[in-house]
């Protein structure tokens, strides 16, 4: 039926554009919903007519469409119901049917059942049953459709659906890190998301509680006011989607960056001298989705006490509070009016019992009421000072007390600066949560390396922290740290400022108080050191040493800076970042045991301890010292020993080979693979080499280059890529025969490919830079280029050294997170020309941008 599917197709788009374009003028989002639902409703039912189909089948709406409501890019789901299986004439029937609804430009989801079948899916498959339990007849036979309903009311186990539908929040919640913070949340399925209201709906109905915010309110399930609240925040969320839906053009529910602005700019935010105009957009957000997060525990709480009803008696905790059912509840309705001091009493509680699951939904509503008696006045009272330092000194349940606090907006009424904080954007390369979820992470990170349970994640934090006495002045520090973002100004220094007037607040000694705003200050410093300068420098390591003066204040600022790392994003972190910042800590510390930095000493241990690892495989005592005489004290200082030795039992009988030497290995540090070349020199070496990896996708994470005394480059390599984990020793031989024969070949370097940036570059965009300066002794260039990451760039970069015929000597390759920080000892004759300078300069920056 072409021609059907050409009418129907064309009336259904024209409709489309009417509504959306309505929408676009008044932004009525449930007159959308509903209109687009008409809309698609009466296509369907053109369709279904145009069929000669049994006068006992229906054609049912289940899932959203069933609820009545569709959003632009949304799929259409339907239930073709049968009285009894169909045979084959009818099998074909239907599935031209099927055909004809795609052929109508809907993105179907289509089943077809008898009411038995039906049932049976719904008692297997709780996403069915869900389905079901919103299903609505769009055409066909009433009574089938009616019957549909009531066996799967008679069907429904009210109490078991709870139960299954909260572990399938909770299960989603937790594939979201729990939070509804995130910079680019899924405003459906994110906590506070648009499915955490459904999924009330849908509990409330099975239960016959109630089918809206408004009958819910009628039932004494919520206020009058929350159900308010709840219309408006569903209201707003709705409205974003139907954007988002609209400006990406598909069905997308992630609040991307990219589309952000558009958004934004569509609902009538202005981007202004201090905020984006994404940045007004996202606040809403993050408010509805807070709000949504907690009226969602409270009605859940409620219906699961109409569902499981207990008849236990309250037991009293103390004169305030009393355990109900297994969580804490207040012993009168003004609890928090009356006694204010027990709104941070209350989390120092449930951090102190742990057997308590949280609060009561009347303590919750109770509390959010009264937050606002926390004022000048409460925040000066020792009272309440020593609770809330009693908080961060609780043997447990640290962490969940902050988030709680946060949650219910007591902690931001309680520290006002970090009030301003909450749900502010991070528009950089590096942080995936808003400013307040990256400093619960960190708080977070830094508890759990207190945790024996958590000592197999970060051990060597562990083995730390367990000697590191006071504790809690690392979540101090940990809550302060970014404080001061989005004031203007260095975030460090404010923060600093905030840390300390915390600190004299709240009784903390000169000593303790000194440690906090020394981190605070500093809490950024340990990784640009380990990540930019070059930690074989005896220079770096003193300075460094100079600043942190004790091991006390190393270890808390190591502590920090990994778990500072650890709570920007989970793709920031890798083992290559946590051996730097382990390297950096234990030359500190030797540092400041009194033995000072020596190039010398160094050198002779790292030889020492090489030696004897190479004992352990059989080597002569003297197979060492032919390949060492070609090696000079850099090469020494900028490897491991471990590395020194495994190089040297590959190269020891190879040091005049004829033909390149590559040997592959698993890196010690656990990721990636570890890559050494030694081949007589040749022009553009390492444009070669950075060619091949280019070629293969692999990222190169470091890079150590050399030249020995008697003209053979022994460059290594750290590269990465996602399937070295499955297939590591098919990539080793590969890599190993392929980048021989490329060395052996000598070919003419290939044209650079650009690779494409990345979504999060195109959004934040790293401008990029390159300075070309004389060492110190003159006789070399430091060259540092600093851009956004993307496929190919280091390659690009080698090329056009090469087309200079620029000689490299040493690199140090950095990438972090979405940006790359490279440093390279150049020479060149071209580079005592200021013209050819200029030129060089010029083309790497036009290698550098997309």
């Amino acid at each position: 039926m072409p021609s059907l599917a050409i009418a129907i197709k064309e009336e259904l788009k024209a409709e489309r554009k009417i509504v959306i374009d309505r929408f676009l003028q008044d932004g009525k989002a449930e007159q959308l919903l509903t209109q687009l639902r008409i809309n698609v409703d009466a296509a369907l039912s053109k369709a279904w007519t145009a069929f000669d189909l049994p006068d006992s089948a229906a054609l049912v709406a289940v899932g959203g469409y069933g609820r009545g409501e569709l959003f632009p890019h949304s799929d259409v789901d339907v239930l073709i119901l049968l009285q009894e299986a169909p045979n084959a004439a009818l099998q074909a029937k239907l599935e031209e049917l099927v055909q004809l609804f795609w052929d109508i430009g809907l993105e179907i989801g289509h089943s077809i059942r008898t009411i038995d079948e039906c049932l049976n899916e719904a008692e297997a498959d709780i996403t069915v049953q869900t389905s079901l339990l919103e299903a609505r007849l769009v055409i066909g036979n009433a009574t089938q459709f009616q019957l549909l309903k009531v066996r799967c009311n008679a069907a429904m186990d009210p109490q078991a659906f709870f139960q299954a539908k909260t572990l399938e929040l909770r299960q989603r919640h937790a594939k979201y890190e729990d939070t509804p913070y995130s910079l680019e949340p899924n405003c459906k399925e994110s906590p506070g998301g648009l499915r955490d209201l459904q999924v009330i709906l849908w509990v409330s109905k099975a239960a016959g509680l109630g089918n809206s915010w408004r009958e819910l309110a009628v039932q004494g399930l919520i206020t009058p006011t929350e159900a308010r609240q709840l219309t408006q925040k569903e209201r707003s969320l709705k409205d974003v989607r139907i954007r988002l839906h609209i400006i990406a053009n598909r069905h997308e529910d992630r609040l991307v960056f990219d589309i952000q602005t558009a958004i934004a700019e569509s609902i009538g935010f202005k981007t202004t001298e201090t905020r984006r105009a994404s940045e007004y957009l996202m606040q809403r957000y993050y408010l509805a989705a807070k709000a949504v997060t907690q009226l969602n525990a409270i009605l859940l709480q409620n219906i699961e006490a109409q569902l499981f009803p207990q008849m236990t008696s309250p037991v009293a905790i103390n004169e305030d509070f009393n355990e109900v059912n297994g969580f804490i509840d207040i012993a009168n309705d003004d609890t928090f009016e009356v006694k204010p001091s027990t709104m941070l009493e209350v989390f120092l509680l449930l951090s102190l019992h742990p057997e308590l699951k949280g609060m009561t939904a009347r303590t919750f509503r109770s509390l959010w009421n009264a937050r606002f008696k926390i004022d000048n006045q409460f925040r000066q009272d020792p009272v309440n000072r020593a609770l809330f330092m009693k908080i961060l000194q609780a043997p447990q349940g640290i962490t969940h007390a902050l988030r709680r606090m946060n949650q219910t907006s007591v902690l931001g009424r309680y520290l006002p600066n970090f009030r301003k904080i909450v749900g502010q954007m991070q528009h950089d390369l590096f942080h995936v949560y808003t400013v307040d979820q990256h400093i619960m992470m960190v708080v977070r990170n830094v508890r759990r390396f207190m945790l024996s349970e958590h000592a197999h994640e970060y051990p060597f934090c562990s083995q730390l922290a367990a000697n590191f006495s006071q504790p809690w002045l690392l979540y101090i520090a940990a809550l302060f740290h970014d404080i001061a973002k989005g004031r203007g100004g260095d975030h460090s220094e404010l923060g600093k400022e905030d840390a300390r007037i915390f600190c004299v607040d709240h009784g903390l000694t000169e000593e303790e108080t000194e440690l906090v705003v020394f981190l605070v200050e500093n809490h950024l410093m340990m990784s640009q050191i380990a990540q930019k300068q070059d930690l074989s420098d005896p220079e770096v390591i003193s300075n460094f040493a100079r600043l942190v003066k004790d091991e006390r204040h190393l270890t808390a600022l190591y502590l920090l800076t990994v778990a500072d790392i650890r709570g920007t994003s989970p793709k920031v972190w890798n083992a290559w970042k946590g051996k730097l910042l382990e390297d950096l800590y234990n030359m500190t510390l030797r540092a400041l045991g009194g033995d000072a930095p020596s190039a010398d000493r160094e050198l002779k241990n790292r030889q020492e301890e090489a030696l004897k690892s190479l004992r352990l495989y059989g080597l002569s005592a003297h197979a060492h010292e032919a390949l060492w005489k070609q090696l000079d004290v850099v090469y020494f200082l900028r490897h491991d020993a471990a590395d020194i030795a495994w190089q040297t039992r590959t190269l020891y009988d190879k040091i005049d080979s004829p033909t390149p030497v590559v040997k592959c290995r698993l890196a010690p540090i656990g990721e990636g693979l570890q890559v050494t070349v030694y081949v007589k020199d040749q022009p553009d070496l390492f444009a070669r080499i950075c060619s091949y990896f280019d070629r293969k996708n692999f990222s190169i994470l470091d890079a150590k280059i050399h030249t020995t005394k008697h003209g053979y480059g022994l460059d290594t390599f750290l590269i990465t890529e996602p399937a070295f984990a499955d297939n590591y020793r098919d990539l080793i031989s590969l890599i190993e025969h392929e980048l021989t024969a490329v060395l052996t070949a000598q070919l003419d370097l290939p044209s650079p490919c650009k690779g494409r940036l990345s979504r999060l570059c195109r959004n934040f965009p790293a401008t990029p830079t390159v300075d070309l300066r004389p060492d110190e002794r003159g006789r070399y260039y430091l060259l540092t280029i600093s851009a956004n990451d993307r496929n190919g760039l280091l390659y690009s970069v080698a090329n056009i050294l090469a087309k200079y015929k620029v000689n490299l000597h040493t690199a140090k390759v950095m990438t972090l997170g979405e940006r790359v920080e490279d440093v390279f000892l150049v020479d060149g004759q071209m580079l005592d020309n200021p013209r050819s300078q200029i030129q060089l300069e010029t083309d790497l920056l036009d290698a550098l941008r997309v």
